[in-house]
Order: structure tokens, then sequence, then C-alpha cells
């Protein structure tokens, strides 16, 4: 049977788009769940659903506004296996509403740490969410959250004046701590992988490990995985430095070339009395850190 041919161009057309939405999906999934981590696994988890269902869906009036809410319902499905969501409902009444577009606004929300929007009940968090740091309209954050026109008006209103309140009193945690053997660890990874000493590096692995490059591939054991430092020996703009990201321990990565910059993506790596067992690396996934609470054991 013969593929139609109106067929590709439109299959093309979601792939592109699948791509093109993933920042933005998970900067909604991060902040809905508190954490970028477990945002990033709910947007695969999202994108998975999506392709899953597209060829029965297709054509879809407004492929984003579908995109947004599988993701927003895949994040309340986590939020329920977290037994999170019945202390997380909200109240839905009719109050007025600021301008959904106030620049003021759209930026001190995106300011905000993950940890506040967590604060807030689930239905004021989407629509604070959507609105103020995504640029949604409020009729498209009804049609993702199946909230009613009035009830994303008096949840955006409530989530913003309770975001500012909690703002103005956020308390400053003393910065955490990596434990002496998560340091050593992590600082004789980063010295062999800052000196491009490659081969010392691929000794370290465990002979099962699993490598997530997110967004990318994934390889499993040590021959599969050896392959992928490849790449870094050819590549100049980065550097690691242990550090933590949302209390793990994590490989923060600048660019040498911009000492005063943030770091611009992070490792997540596990171990066991073998060695390294787990890599995720999300260099192809830099949105990552956008939002996450992060600290430099050095820099």
């Amino acid at each position: 049977m013969k593929a139609d041919p109106a067929s590709a161009p439109q299959q093309d057309e979601f792939d592109r788009l699948l791509i093109a939405m993933r920042p933005r999906l998970h900067r909604y999934c991060a902040r809905m769940v508190g954490s970028v981590v477990d945002g990033e696994d709910i947007v695969q988890d999202a994108l998975i659903k999506a392709v899953q269902a597209w060829p029965a869906a297709a054509p879809i009036a407004q492929p984003e506004g579908w995109l947004f809410r599988i993701a927003h319902n895949t994040a309340l499905d986590f939020l329920r296996r977290r037994s999170r969501l019945a202390a997380l409902e909200t109240s839905q009444g009719a109050e007025p509403m600021a301008n959904p577009h106030d620049a003021t606004a759209l930026r001190e929300m995106t300011r905000l740490s993950l940890r506040l929007f967590m604060q807030l009940p689930v239905g004021q968090r989407g629509s604070v969410i959507l609105i103020d740091v995504l640029g949604c309209a409020p009729r498209e954050v009804c049609e993702i959250t199946g909230m009613s026109l009035v009830a994303v008006k008096a949840a955006l209103h409530r989530g913003r004046a309770r975001l500012r309140e909690l703002a103005a009193n956020a308390d400053h945690a003393p910065q955490p701590e990596l434990t002496p053997s998560d340091r050593a660890r992590l600082s004789a990874y980063a010295a062999r992988f800052n000196a491009h000493d490659f081969d010392a590096v691929r000794a370290m692995l465990a002979d099962d490990i699993r490598l997530d490059l997110v967004g990318r591939l994934r390889m499993r054991g040590k021959v599969e995985v050896s392959r992928y430092f490849g790449n870094y020996a050819k590549a100049a703009d980065w550097h690691l430095v242990p550090g933590v990201v949302e209390g793990r321990p994590a490989l923060l990565v600048v660019d040498p070339t911009k000492p005063d910059a943030a770091p611009g993506y992070f490792m997540l790596l596990e171990w066991s009395d073998d060695g390294v067992t787990a890599i995720r690396d999300f260099r192809h996934a830099s949105y990552i850190i956008d939002g996450a609470d992060f600290w430099l054991s050095e820099h």
C-alpha cells in the first residue's frame, strides 16, 4: 500500500513542532511540578503520548494548544502519583483580572524560583505559568486546563497576588553542601574530563553504565558509552564544575570563554562501588537550566 503523499509533509511539520515546542513545554511542566529534572521526565512522557495519538488525532486545528493540554494532563498525573494533588486543589471564584500581557508581571513571574510556584494551588499555578510565563491568552488556558474563563481569571488574580507575597517573604536558606564522598567523586570525574583525559574517565565507568544524552540518544554498556566522549574531545565550549542541582549532586557546565556567564546546562551522575552507573547529559536540552535551583562548589 502506497503512503499518502500528503501525509509526509504533515508528519514532518509535526516533528518540527515537537522540537520547537519542547523548551516551552518544559518551562511549563517544570514550574507545575517544582523541578526542572522531573519537568523533563514529564515532557518526555507527554511527547511520547503526542506521537502515539497524532495519527488518529490529525489534523489538529490548534496543535500547540493540543500539546500543552497533553503536557498539562501528564503533569497532573505526576502530581497525583506524588499524592499531593488533593492538597493543591484550588477554590475558584470570580475576581477581576489584571492585564494578562503585562510586561512587568511577565518579568517578575519568570524570575521566581520553582519552589515558590509549588506553594500555589494547582489551578492558580497553571494559570499564572501559562499566562505570565508563557504568554498564553486566557481562552487558550481554558482549552488547555479545562477551566472556565471566570475560573482562569480568578486563579490568575489570586496566584499573582500570592506569588508576590511569597517572593517578598522568601527565606534565604543556606546553600546545600555536597557530602565528602559526592564531592570527591564529582571532583575526580570533572578533573579528568576537564583535562581531556577521557581514557581515565572511561576507566571510571561501570560495565553496565547507562547514558541518556537528552533529546538525542541513549546508550548502554561501557563499550558503547565510551564513544560518547569523542564529541566532547572536539568541542571547546565546556568546563565541568561540581555542584548541586535541586539538591542532587551534579556537574554544571560553564563556557570557559565566558567566565562571568551562568552555567549553560548540567550533567547528573549515579554511582555504585563499580563506578559511574548512569550519566544524564543535558547538553542538547540546555533549556533545562531555566529556573533550576543550582549551586556551584567552585568556579
